[in-house]
């Protein structure tokens, strides 16, 4: 099945480098903002990623007010890398989420590399960038083959805040 706008995403039921799992923060339901992000990414070997969740952690009350309520970053990353993650990369606000399966990062539509550098897991997700609607639907996606090309988070702000000024709609789903 292909994650397409305006149709159910998959459940995200992982654990949280805070503690508690992906279940408490209660993922696009509109509780804090009408959308929720989340955030794909590669790893610790990755220093894209690093650049990107640091942003995010950064700007998460910017986020907050375009519409955003949750953000969550999510990998395959072990409970250890992950830990690692939010330590060296001083994430003090940002949930981390580790442990995603090869079968959900598919589900999800994300592409999956295998290790060809030192420090890299065996295999791991790319990066992928997905807003929920406040009824756990998706609204807007952004996937890569590789680390380089994301969208920018003031291109996604701006998106974000546009879609609810003017009551823009989910596209993509014909």
């Amino acid at each position: 099945m292909v994650l397409l706008p305006t149709q159910p995403v998959f459940e995200l039921d992982l654990a949280l480098v805070s503690g508690g799992t992906t279940g408490d923060l209660n993922l696009g339901t509109g509780a804090d903002g009408r959308f929720t992000m989340v955030v794909f990414y590669r790893g610790l070997h990755c220093p894209v990623c690093r650049k990107q969740l640091t942003e995010i952690d950064r700007r998460l009350d910017d986020l907050k007010v375009a519409g955003i309520g949750r953000v969550l970053a999510v990998s395959m990353e072990t409970q250890e890398r992950s830990n690692q993650v939010v330590d060296q990369w001083h994430l003090r606000n940002l949930p981390v989420a580790y442990g995603l399966t090869e079968a959900a990062a598919r589900d999800w539509g994300l592409n999956l590399s295998q290790a060809i550098n030192e420090g890299e897991p065996a295999l791991f997700n790319e990066p992928g960038i997905f807003i929920l609607d406040q009824d756990q639907t998706l609204f807007w996606s952004s996937t890569a083959t590789m680390p380089f090309g994301r969208p920018a988070l003031d291109e996604i702000i701006a998106g974000v805040r546009y879609a609810q000024e003017h009551d823009y709609p989910a596209r993509g789903a014909a």
